[in-house]
């Protein structure tokens, strides 16, 4: 699967903003720590130099990852990326889930994110250009600039997707307060320039 990177700043319910990073490249292979099925962290100009899709066979330098409770993918700062064999030229599904070669990250920008069930994106979304495993961020605690880490799936994809649940609200902790909870009122707000089938 290819899917967007991104990390989302949240402070209680107030705010949740997505940064775009680039892409996940979730890869079934080895790798030197012999790993079978891991994730590469890829910036936007390798995708675009490289125009990477599903079942392309790869080789890459990679670094392993420094903070393993902020960082999803398992390597990052890709080094040689070299395509070696591409199974099929014009493979797409252009039904749910959609599995076509991703978007820029413009796009990504443009439509906004909803939070999306795990449960889903682990399987009947997985392949698809629309979802995301995101780094998050919370603002615990303002003034000493405390932040605590997770991970969190959202989707991209259009409003009418029947595959679609947002799953479970989310909790968003502050020092010596209670959670707030996040219930889906930031997912209008992110995508409220979309219709229903956009």
């Amino acid at each position: 699967s290819i899917q967007p990177r991104t990390r989302v700043w949240r402070y209680v319910t107030d705010n949740r903003t997505h940064y775009h990073l680039g892409y996940n490249f979730f890869i079934e292979g080895h790798s030197s720590d012999s790993k079978k099925q891991f994730t590469v962290a890829v910036s936007e100009k390798q995708q675009l130099k490289g125009l990477f899709r599903i079942d392309d066979m790869l080789e890459e330098t990679a670094w392993t990852k420094k903070y393993k409770e902020r960082e999803f993918a398992d390597y990052y700062r890709v080094g040689s990326l070299k395509l070696l064999d591409r199974e099929n030229e014009k493979f797409e599904v252009i039904s749910p889930p959609w599995i076509m070669m991703p978007p820029s990250i413009q796009i990504y920008e443009e439509r906004g994110a909803r939070m999306l069930s795990k449960s889903l994106w682990k399987t009947k979304c997985f392949k698809c250009i629309w979802v995301n495993m995101a780094n998050v961020e919370i603002q615990w605690d303002f003034d000493k600039d405390i932040k605590k880490y997770r991970f969190e799936t959202f989707c991209y994809g259009p409003k009418s997707c029947k595959y679609y649940k947002m799953g479970r609200p989310r909790a968003v902790p502050y020092k010596n307060r209670g959670s707030a909870i996040d219930e889906g009122y930031l997912d209008e707000l992110c995508t409220e320039g979309r219709d229903e089938n956009d």
